[in-house]
């Protein structure tokens, strides 16, 4: 897993450089790029840690959309969704397309924010300032696999909980006592492992009423670092080619999904920015 905790690293030397800042670049949320109607924040990881670990300080309450081409693609189809995506606290660029059109928008600063590499630096800055994490989600035993192993990793690492949920909706009752098991754990930050797009719908629902400061949601990152899936080389994950690395490996679960969703995703670019369809980023 060294090749993913290389971000951070990356990010602290470019800060050091004075090539890459720390903080956003307006006072506030950091600013976004519109991608298809879905507000891309425009950050890097060093912003990310910086704006995540203000809502700390602040005991503010927020939840992190981790997202690429597929989450975008999702919401073209889905208002409610678009919708979840733009009231998020940060939309992060988790693939390298939404990176290239952030610099074709002027944003040259953006890096990726890939949801794995957030996990281990946040679990990384954990360990000097006390953050607690709660781990919602992935199946069953891959929760407490991940805790093992990112515990084993950083032994100072406060790991306030884990919740696997059943393959089935929860029942009102069911819920509630999640939500009082979350906050009772004292979390700072609840990771949410559920997949596109059930983890954002669960992470609208649930703010305001936990009271953990950020929930991100990650996706298979409970699965890379549990040690169930590989992750794809970093080269392939810099020139954009994640996608054709996970179909090699899952071919009949993701196959058809990029099959669809990357040539129409092509389009719908190529009509924007030509100033051919436009699309607004509402809440």
């Amino acid at each position: 897993m060294g090749q993913h905790a290389d971000a951070l690293n990356t990010a602290t030397a470019a800060i050091a450089k004075g090539t890459l800042t720390d903080r956003p670049l307006t006072d506030g949320p950091p600013p976004t790029v519109n991608v298809l109607g879905v507000g891309v924040s425009a950050i890097n990881m060093a912003i990310a840690l910086s704006t995540i670990e203000g809502w700390i300080a602040r005991r503010e309450r927020h939840y992190v959309t981790i997202t690429g081409v597929h989450g975008i693609m999702e919401c073209q189809d889905d208002a409610e969704l678009r919708a979840i995506h733009n009231r998020a606290g940060l939309v992060t660029p988790d693939g390298m397309p939404l990176v290239w059109l952030s610099w074709l928008n002027g944003r040259a600063h953006v890096d990726r924010v890939y949801g794995p590499d957030l996990m281990l630096a946040l679990c990384e800055r954990s360990c000097e300032r006390g953050y607690r994490h709660f781990f919602y989600g992935g199946n069953d035993g891959v929760a407490a696999e991940l805790r093992d192993r990112l515990v084993a990793r950083y032994p100072s690492l406060k790991v306030a909980g884990i919740y696997t949920p059943p393959f089935r909706p929860l029942t009102e009752e069911e819920d509630e006592a999640v939500i009082a098991r979350i906050n009772a754990s004292g979390a700072d930050l609840v990771w949410v492992g559920l997949s596109t797009p059930k983890q954002e719908r669960w992470m609208a629902t649930h703010l305001g009423r936990l009271h953990a400061c950020a929930m991100i949601g990650v996706g298979a990152a409970f699965d890379f670092h549990a040690g169930l899936k590989p992750q794809a080389p970093h080269w392939m994950q810099r020139a954009g080619l994640e996608w054709l690395f996970r179909t090699v490996c899952e071919p009949r679960r993701l196959g058809a999904r990029y099959l669809k969703n990357n040539p129409r995703f092509l389009g719908l670019i190529a009509l924007q920015l030509l100033g051919l369809k436009r699309y607004a980023v509402t809440r």
